[in-house]
């Protein structure tokens, strides 16, 4: 379903301050593939992920998604086919529209644009359906204003967002760092049903390292812009956080130095 091939990306190229952010990156996932990545500041997870959606080119190598060669395409003709959820909650949503106006857009991304934009009663129905299995009540407040809604709340609106026409790639880019530990691991679980109901193939970066172990079939750990660990199966299932801090010291030859992921061993 992805296929990422010698890439290389820089910033600030050929001044004092260039930054070497993707170097000879290869990443391959098949369909349904749920991959956590991990990394220290500066590893290139998020630069890795911008360059799969398209945010900005890279200089070299190919981005492959299901058998299609999108290197050069732009990023809104991207988004036709692949979901995304951002650590920012405001990010993801228009505040100043109702919850059903919201899902409406989502459901309609990639499609021709017209003038008629009223919601169908069939519409609302299946927008019901869909809030209830967030249980978080929300299927009761359609016309409420996603500005309204807590952090957590907002967040789970915007997975459904981004998986409400089931996306051939589902990118998380740290989803539950902004919320607090009860409400991430509300939002994890939501974000486990969706991935597995839908089979959808998904690269979620986290700076939680017991939630890169539990959650998905694989991890990668990246650091100075390229994978230095990739791990699945019974091996990933029966890691510890102390073993990813061992792969890391064998395969980059320092010590992890990241305060906020140390913290959420």
């Amino acid at each position: 379903m992805l296929d990422i091939k010698h890439v290389y990306k820089s910033f600030n190229i050929g001044t004092a301050v260039q930054k070497d952010a993707l170097k000879n990156l290869n990443l391959h996932l098949d369909p349904g593939d749920f991959v956590t990545v991990i990394g220290g500041n500066g590893a290139g997870k998020s630069t890795m992920l911008n360059a799969i959606a398209g945010v900005w080119g890279v200089e070299k190598g190919h981005i492959i998604i299901d058998g299609k060669d999108v290197t050069r395409d732009p990023e809104h003709k991207r988004a036709a086919y692949i979901g995304r959820v951002f650590q920012d909650p405001l990010l993801g949503t228009a505040g100043d529209m109702w919850i059903e106006e919201n899902l409406a857009f989502a459901l309609r991304r990639g499609k021709t644009r017209s003038f008629r934009w009223g919601i169908s009663n069939k519409e609302r129905a299946q927008f019901r359906e869909l809030l209830k299995t967030l249980d978080l009540g929300l299927e009761d407040r359609l016309a409420s204003k996603v500005g309204l809604l807590s952090g957590g709340q907002r967040q789970a609106l915007t997975l459904l967002m981004a998986t409400i026409r089931k996306p051939q790639l589902l990118l998380l880019d740290e989803h539950t760092a902004a919320l607090d530990p009860k409400t991430a691991a509300k939002v994890l679980s939501i974000t486990d049903r969706i991935v597995t109901e839908n089979n959808l193939t998904t690269i979620m970066i986290t700076h939680n390292m017991n939630d890169a172990i539990t959650h998905g079939n694989r991890l990668i750990m990246m650091n100075d812009g390229h994978i230095i660990y990739d791990v699945s199966g019974e091996e990933k299932k029966n890691l510890k956080v102390s073993d990813l801090l061992v792969k890391f010291e064998e395969a980059s030859g320092s010590q992890f130095a990241n305060d906020r992921m140390m913290l959420t061993r």
